[in-house]
């Protein structure tokens, strides 16, 4: 644990974590393919540590939904999908 603290110190700055941060809130589909936006959606999970839980299963599918176009979020929506990978192949099937 030490070791990973001081090497994410030294090579990850935390302006940078911070960054990732902020990237992952503001993540939308926007033109991306359900794919494109899942795998997006993962790589920058990763440094927003309250969705890496399994208490935060609802809020990753929260997030990740309110992330999608109108559209698909439409016929997602109602459905209240809370297991993430769950919700991301229904979004796959509804694009």
């Amino acid at each position: 644990a030490r070791f990973k603290r001081e090497f994410l110190t030294k090579y990850f700055p935390a302006d940078e974590r911070n960054r990732k941060v902020i990237e992952f809130m503001e993540l939308k589909q926007g033109s991306m393919s359900i794919s494109e936006y899942a795998a997006k959606f993962k790589e920058l999970c990763r440094f927003a540590p309250h969705y890496n839980t399994m208490e935060a299963e609802e809020d990753k599918c929260v997030k990740f939904e309110n992330g999608l176009r109108p559209d698909i979020k439409q016929l997602i929506g109602f459905n209240e999908i809370r297991d993430f990978p769950t919700l991301v192949n229904k979004s796959r099937i509804c694009d």
